[in-house]
């Protein structure tokens, strides 16, 4: 437990990192809020939608940009943190007291470390319910539209075995309407067994009434056509899982749950099953950039100040090191798609080859 107690230095070291980092993050969120902020002013002007309904979208969308922002914001603080440290000479007096430059920016790397773990858990756990709030506010309220035009296909499992797969041309009321509804079950041998037409479903009580509907039952001795006011059946989702997934079923804003249950139902295309594994693989990899940035950053911080110091001059090379991050981000990601049994490999390559220059170079700061 000694070991694990916070020294002085360590203290001091992420001090110095905690306020470029809130600034860093404050300011790339601030960049990437500035577009939604454009489009609720146009959606409530333009379009009339509700003030409130734009700033309920808004405020969904927030912890999404905070997600992408976090890492970003990291390396403009470890860059000026350091190039300040630097710049004041107080790096070569912590060397001088017999300190070792790794040791100085330990705290630095292990406070990356966690914040990846906690960039992890929002990509997870909070982003994606925000996400699909964010979309059922937007399309059923500032659009005044269904959430989808072009149908919904929902699949899920029954109890005794056997799929259920649920067709609809549109909904209504935030999405817990469903018109046009079309019903098929199968058995464990994949042969349908009863289908069901309906004008509509409406949800409640966490249930699913179809109204006016037709039911064909396809059973060994014959078929039998039958007509009921009402059914009540569970469709496997509700409306806020119908919205999200009538949304062009983004994986960006799923979890990785989520993705890993779409690619189990066999129902993707082969285009769209090399897109879902690839992000699949992409949303392990990509919190830990924290780490990648943090570690590239502290050579670079050093490296700067020679050139002069500056909040502009470490924004600047921020900005610089997540562009060149994100192309080389892009091409293994389509290298990834096109060669799937290396999609773990190619997520994961932009963070090896950034880690190794981090090292090479922090390795050379560390033996001047």
């Amino acid at each position: 437990m000694k070991a694990l107690r916070l020294t002085i230095l360590d203290r001091y070291m992420l001090a110095e990192l905690s306020g470029p980092f809130a600034f860093g993050v404050a300011a790339f969120t601030l960049l990437l809020a500035a577009g939604q902020i454009i489009a609720i002013g146009r959606a409530v002007s333009e379009a009339g939608a509700p003030v409130w309904a734009a700033i309920e979208d808004f405020l969904w969308r927030l912890p999404g940009m905070v997600e992408l922002t976090i890492p970003m914001g990291l390396l403009l603080g470890t860059l000026l943190a350091i190039q300040r440290l630097s710049g004041e000479s107080e790096i070569t007096a912590m060397k001088a007291g017999g300190i070792t430059f790794l040791r100085i920016i330990a705290p630095m790397l292990v406070a990356a470390f966690a914040l990846s773990l906690l960039t992890l858990w929002l990509q997870e756990a909070v982003v994606p319910y925000a996400q699909s709030q964010a979309t059922l506010v937007e399309a059923t309220v500032i659009n005044h539209a269904s959430a989808f035009a072009s149908g919904l296909n929902v699949s899920a499992a029954l109890p005794g075995g056997g799929r259920q797969t649920t067709f609809a041309s549109a909904c209504t009321q935030n999405c817990r309407v469903l018109l046009g509804v079309t019903l098929v079950q199968y058995d464990r041998s994949g042969n349908p067994t009863q289908i069901v037409f309906a004008d509509r479903a409406q949800f409640s009580a966490e249930q699913w009434t179809l109204q006016n509907a037709r039911v064909i039952r396809l059973l060994a001795d014959g078929v039998f056509d039958d007509r009921f006011p009402t059914v009540q059946v569970a469709l496997g989702q509700n409306p806020a899982d119908i919205a999200k997934r009538a949304a062009n079923n983004n994986p960006q804003n799923m979890s990785r749950a989520q993705i890993a249950e779409i690619v189990r139902t066999g129902e993707l295309s082969a285009g769209e099953l090399r897109k879902y594994t690839m992000v699949y693989q992409e949303k392990l990899a990509q919190p830990f950039a924290c780490f990648v940035f943090t570690l590239i950053a502290v050579p670079f911080g050093i490296r700067s100040v020679r050139g002069g110091s500056s909040t502009g001059l470490g924004f600047g090379l921020a900005v610089v090191i997540v562009f060149i991050y994100y192309i080389v981000q892009t091409i293994c990601s389509y290298i990834g798609e096109a060669l799937l049994p290396f999609a773990a490999l190619a997520a994961w390559l932009p963070n090896l080859i950034f880690t190794l220059i981090g090292a090479r170079r922090l390795y050379r700061a560390a033996m001047v």
